[in-house]
């Protein structure tokens, strides 16, 4: 068994198709199924069950995927080792982060890290927080960037930034003139919320709490899985959310940081220690409008 075929079998697992992965690993089809059928019959074992043009994973296949992804990770991993000793001169930096972070806040940070290292080859995945935190504790992304709480004993958790959030509404609910909201108001309103596993949606739960209001009790009127989406629809006028400015009401919604999420088993490369100083040394408010 190679490093190669391994490569194959996960890129095959992943697409579900012999010829999209032939494609991603720049291989022909011939090669790619080659591969597979050299795992299969070496083994005695069926990795796939055709049906059709598609191919799906057997109980197997799914159970080598782990494994096979776990030696990959770590033969990325040697190899990071020794281009670390190149003095930065080549190698990679994977990154994970929430939409917020991933979208407004890193960036700037990205281009001033490549300027320095044009050598490191920087990668960027975004997702929720729940998303990010897997990414990170599986060992896909060496750092993650996330605004929600983490519980993950096996992850470092790190503070390196503030958001600020507000509720705002499109000002067709009648809520934007008046100078405070009551419970009353906040129950009554529709909210268009992000899906669970994102920190605004975490943030909005805890700040009906402190307001003393349960969950059940406020009416999510759309439930939706980007910043993006959230904010089209309350210009639409399809509710209020806690998230930026496009009308302001007052309503004393929390501050929340930004957490760095390490995995605390991995090694940490010069291109990861180069990322955190240059983070220290930065002091950037969010550019968001739009909150993750």
């Amino acid at each position: 068994m190679t490093l190669e075929q391994l490569r194959i079998f996960v890129a095959v697992a992943e697409q579900e198709h012999v010829t999209r992965a032939a494609q991603t690993l720049n291989l022909t089809q011939s090669a790619t199924s080659t591969a597979i059928a050299a795992l299969e019959e070496r083994y005695a074992t069926k990795l796939f069950d055709r049906v059709g043009r598609n191919i799906r994973l057997t109980d197997a296949g799914r159970l080598f995927l782990t494994e096979a992804r776990a030696v990959l990770a770590r033969s990325a991993a040697a190899e990071t080792v020794l281009a670390d000793l190149a003095g930065l001169k080549r190698g990679s930096l994977s990154l994970a982060a929430s939409q917020t972070v991933g979208n407004y806040w890193l960036p700037p940070l990205i281009h001033r890290y490549q300027s320095r290292f044009p050598g490191i080859a920087v990668r960027l995945r975004i997702g929720n927080t729940e998303q990010v935190a897997g990414w990170v504790h599986d060992g896909s992304a060496d750092l993650g960037f996330v605004e929600g709480e983490v519980d993950d004993p096996a992850l470092s958790i790190a503070p390196v930034a503030e958001d600020e959030l507000v509720l705002v509404g499109d000002g067709t609910h009648g809520l934007a003139e008046l100078r405070t909201l009551s419970t009353d108001d906040l129950k009554n309103v529709p909210w268009v919320v992000r899906e669970p596993g994102s920190g605004t949606r975490a943030i909005f739960e805890s700040a009906l709490t402190s307001h003393g209001i349960a969950r059940k009790d406020v009416a999510i009127a759309l439930e939706l899985p980007s910043n993006e989406a959230v904010c089209a629809a309350v210009q639409a006028g399809a509710g209020v959310a806690l998230i930026s400015r496009l009308v302001e009401l007052r309503f004393p919604a929390p501050r929340r940081r930004f957490f760095a999420l390490r995995n605390k088993e991995r090694y940490v490369t010069r291109a990861e220690q180069e990322f955190d100083q240059l983070i220290s040394q930065t002091h950037i408010e969010p550019r968001s409008k739009t909150s993750g």
